[in-house]
């Protein structure tokens, strides 16, 4: 065992000298070299530059750094070569720069670069942290092997590092970094050990201030957003930040200047050291008088007078000076005076507030107006849109070649983008290129990042003692058009702003149910007005004990043809649809609803008045949306006899025959009169509820409300109200089946049986607050209900929107209105989740807390989880 541990020593030994031997043996033999006269300069031309040394770089951008081109002229010696040399130098890419004269012949000369490359990154190690800060550092740093190894690089991996400390409130953080040879690569490369000492973590203990007299020294510390002392708030970290700490002391500054302070300073301010781990900070004011506004005078302004301006502006005289404010309301805000002029193409507008006149605790303001020539739009450029053709976001833009530039045009165009879904909301970018001011135009580009639209559902649902499955997939930007050409199905034809979806739920051999739907915002491609479509199929089967399938059935069938249109009047916010619908119900002994045999028909025609001016479909932060709709069936028992559904006596011996041959003779002679009776009452009335409601009649009316406002960054609150009503025509018909209101719960359902709408009320279990009628079926022909949530956004990339809120909601469901009361309401609070992922559209789950109890249903309100599928309320 030691001979061959010996003799492996010996064999790397001897290609350690041979390898040496080899690169001894590169070096340039002098001997060789033409001998220059160094006493008396000549004039040559480079006729050919060789490059050696180097593994990374180009030659040809060599030879063009140091400027020694073939077929220039150099004069030898001299400082042609010396500044060649210094440029190669200035690159800080190499630790060794040569040129050399390799052959003369007459005029002419050749020349030898030799280049010994700076060290390349092999690997990077950092000790002292987890691993979880390990990789935060290496991500913030994009350090890749084979990078050069640079005084600038080692610099700068150290500035992050202390920067990432600094930030984990680490102030006093030591860093060393080590070069280390990585021979095992390669002889060019080098290993980057960091070696960290993290320190104790540095907390503010203490803010004082000095004299502060406007502001009491509380006060003051809760302007200073950024900067907190530590206390019990867990929310108020306390860690010391020099780049926040010097934002809120302009926060100070702003805070006194909103009051009209303008001569307030910071005199000084210090840092010291309590402990350890603690620092104090101490800050000195000196606050000055107060201003006022004396005076507000405009000048330059011919397009509109000043005293429009005034209203606008919003600012009084005798007000406290505050010059944020007035930039506020000249600029920034949604109803700033600058916006008078960009949206009647004022492009270059320009206002100046000025100080002219201080006289005592009172300031004059003069506004200096440039208000330029009014620009025209002359081309509208879009970029980004890879999927969705040029022409459908065309269609949606407020901005066109020959308007006049208009701010609040491009903002509509933009909400009117985002309401597509088709483009991340986040990324737009608008903005005038290619200003003309000789010809007053401008150029206009829209730039976006599109973002998929296309979702597949995947879902369970609890109905009827059954567990129903759901799948199904929704093309949001399809191409009906391109449906059949070929190279379009990648993987389906899209880009023209379409929405297909198809539709399957089943429970195997008990349930299931199909659909297909199909809507065209833009029928025709000239004006907005949209066509859809949507068929439907179910059929549920009984079962017995032993869950076999029995002969009792209910299949539906419906198609539903709508139209829309954008409107014009009051404003363009609001639409107009009308739909026709139609839903057939086959029944063969089908016990539980109003019919058990035969056929019932549900014709009616709807219309919905609907104004939404929100910002955003998936996450909103402004606007809001109200929809009226009222459904209606054609009046048919006032085209017939009263008590038109009551049976003929020939007609109810027919039944009264029809149930003694259904039972069996031994259990029909051994029941009594009254049993007798009550079974073929039974059939009797089921025989006319069959003629009754062999053409569903009713009008259904609903309004659904909703605001957004955001209140702080992008935390929104968002309000909901809600109100349906289901009427009759004929008293002694009375209420529908067809088309009730189930409250309670998630608002997600098992699976449809008549029209029945779900309404989703958190902390209480699905469908628990609709009311019954006499014979125990749900009766919730009235509902009404409110919400608010408080919403704060954790991402808003376009892979996943996902934000968490807080709910407060009330509602409630009644029979008829002489037992109608809006203020008698089931309340609930909790909290939610909620994530919009492409490809699945929003899910959540919400825990609420129901605070009033359901009659007869101990267990349906009090502590509930819900889980959310596509909705937002």
């Amino acid at each position: 065992m030691d001979f061959k541990r010996m003799l492996r020593k010996l064999s790397y030994s001897i290609f350690l000298v041979l390898f040496v031997s080899l690169v001894f043996a590169q070096e340039t033999d002098y001997s060789l070299m033409p001998v220059i006269d160094y006493k008396k300069s000549q004039d040559y031309i480079i006729k050919d530059v060789q490059v050696s040394g180097i593994k990374y770089l180009d030659k040809n951008i060599i030879i063009s750094l140091s400027g020694l081109n073939i077929g220039r002229e150099i004069t030898v010696p001299g400082d042609n070569i010396t500044d060649a040399i210094q440029k190669l130098w200035d690159q800080g890419l190499f630790t060794d720069v040569k040129v050399s004269v390799t052959e003369i012949v007459g005029d002419s000369i050749n020349l030898a670069i030799f280049l010994q490359e700076r060290h390349r990154l092999s690997d990077l190690e950092i000790f002292g942290l987890n691993k979880g800060k390990v990789n935060d550092i290496k991500e913030d740093l994009e350090l890749k092997r084979g990078m050069q190894v640079t005084e600038n690089l080692v610099n700068n991996t150290e500035r992050v590092i202390k920067e990432y400390m600094y930030n984990k409130k680490y102030l006093n953080a030591k860093i060393d970094i080590v070069q280390i040879n990585d021979t095992l690569v390669g002889l060019n490369s080098i290993k980057l050990n960091i070696y960290i000492d993290k320190g104790e973590k540095i907390k503010i203990k203490e803010i004082d201030f000095e004299g502060n007299t406007v502001f009491k020294m509380g006060k003051l510390r809760r302007v200073m957003k950024k900067t907190k002392k530590k206390n019990l708030n867990i929310f108020a970290p306390s860690k010391f930040m020099e780049d926040l700490y010097a934002e809120d002391k302009v926060n100070i500054i702003k805070k006194y200047n909103s009051l009209g302070y303008r001569d307030v300073e910071i005199l000084s301010d210090s840092i010291y050291t309590i402990s350890n781990k603690r620092i104090g900070i101490k800050i000195n004011i000196t606050e000055g008088n107060q201003y006022f506004l004396r005076d507000i005078n405009w000048v330059g302004n011919t397009r509109y007078k000043s005293e429009l301006l005034d209203l606008a502006l919003k600012i009084n005289k005798g007000e406290p000076y505050d010059p944020e404010l007035i930039t506020e309301r000249l600029n920034y805000d949604e109803d700033a005076v600058s916006n008078l002029y960009l949206d009647y193409g004022y492009l270059f507008f320009n206002v100046s507030p000025v100080i002219s006149n201080i006289e005592n605790d009172s300031v004059d303001i003069q506004m200096r107006i440039f208000e330029g020539e009014r620009v025209r739009l002359n081309k509208i450029n879009i970029n980004g849109n890879t999927k969705t053709n040029e022409h459908v976001i065309r269609r949606e833009l407020k901005t066109r070649p020959g308007d006049l530039f208009s701010k609040s045009d491009i903002v509509r165009s933009q909400r009117e983008l985002a309401q597509l879904g088709f483009f991340d909301p986040e990324q737009f970018g608008i903005e005038p290129v290619n200003v003309n001011q000789a010809e007053s135009l401008v150029d206009l580009d829209y730039t976006m990042v599109e973002k998929s639209t296309d979702m597949l559902e995947i879902s369970g649902g609890w109905g009827a003692n059954m567990f129903v499955g759901t799948l199904g997939v929704r093309f949001s930007n399809f191409s009906a058009e391109n449906m059949f050409k070929k190279g379009a199905w990648r993987p389906i034809p899209s880009g023209d702003g379409q929405t297909l979806s198809l539709r399957a739920q089943t429970n195997g051999k008990y349930y299931s149910t199909y659909s297909v739907s199909f809507v065209e915002p833009w029928m025709g491609g000239k004006k907005p007005n949209s066509f859809s479509v949507t068929a439907y199929y179910s059929v549920q089967k009984r079962t017995d004990i032993f869950y076999q399938v029995g002969e009792e059935y209910m299949k539906v069938i419906g198609i539903s043809i709508g139209l829309g249109q954008r409107l014009k009047q009051p404003d363009d916010y609001f639409t107009l649809s009308n739909s026709i619908n139609y839903q057939r119900y086959d029944l063969n002994d089908w016990a539980g609803f109003i019919v058990n045999d035969g056929a019932a028909n549900n014709f009616s025609i709807s219309t919905t008045f609907a104004r939404s001016s929100v910002d955003a479909p998936i996450y909103p932060r402004a606007g809001s949306s109200f929809a009226l709709t009222i459904q209606l069936t054609p009046p048919y028992s006032l085209f017939k006899e009263d008590n038109f559904w009551q049976l003929t006596a020939d007609e109810k011996a027919i039944a009264e025959q029809d149930v003694i041959n259904s039972v069996d003779q031994v259990v029909w002679e051994a029941a009594d009169d009254q049993d007798k009776v009550d079974y073929i009452n039974a059939e009797i009335y089921d025989r006319e509820n069959a003629v009754k409601y062999k053409w569903a009649e009713y009008h259904k009316w609903k309004f659904n409300g909703k605001w957004f406002l955001k209140i702080w960054d992008d935390m929104v609150l968002a309000a909901n109200t809600e109100f349906g009503y289901l009427g009759y025509y004929n008293k002694d018909i009375g209420y529908t089946p067809f088309g009730r209101f189930d409250l309670g719960g998630d608002g997600l359902s098992g699976y449809s049986l008549y029209g029945v709408e779900t309404i989703g009320l958190r902390g209480y279990e699905n469908g628990s607050i609709t009311p019954k009628d006499t014979r125990g079926s749900d009766a919730g022909n009235i509902y009404e209900k409110i919400n608010f949530e408080l919403r704060y956004p954790i991402s808003l990339k376009p892979q996943a929107v996902v934000y968490v809120l807080g709910f407060v909601e009330a509602g409630n469901a009644w029979t008829d209105f002489n037992n109608f009361n809006p203020f008698r309401i089931k309340r609930s609070a909790g909290i939610g989740v909620r994530a919009f992922l492409p490809m699945f559209g929003l899910l959540g789950v919400d825990w609420g807390y129901g605070f009033d109890e359901i009659a007869n249903q101990p267990n349906a309100h009090g502590s509930q989880f819900h889980f959310v599928i596509g909705q937002q309320f």
